[in-house]
């Protein structure tokens, strides 16, 4: 089971994503920030992506368990 303290991390990590974002569509930083800002952007997707890929593999678990209850019921 998902536990809060990893869903409050998916959800925190995925709104500094949101404003990495927007403030590198704004345009308006220096190239070695926009650079620095990227790639703590890029850190943050692959964070993302593996706690996405945890709970997706969690599930898929959750439902082949299940699966093997009805069948053995």
């Amino acid at each position: 089971m998902m536990t809060d303290n990893k869903a409050r991390a998916f959800e925190e990590s995925y709104k500094m994503l949101e404003q990495v974002i927007q403030k590198l569509e704004e345009g308006e930083l220096p190239l070695d920030e926009s650079v620095a800002l990227y790639e703590k952007g890029i850190s943050l997707v692959r964070h993302c992506e593996q706690q996405l890929e945890q709970a997706e593999l969690r599930v898929s678990q959750l439902l082949s368990d299940a699966e093997h209850e009805v069948d053995a019921g």
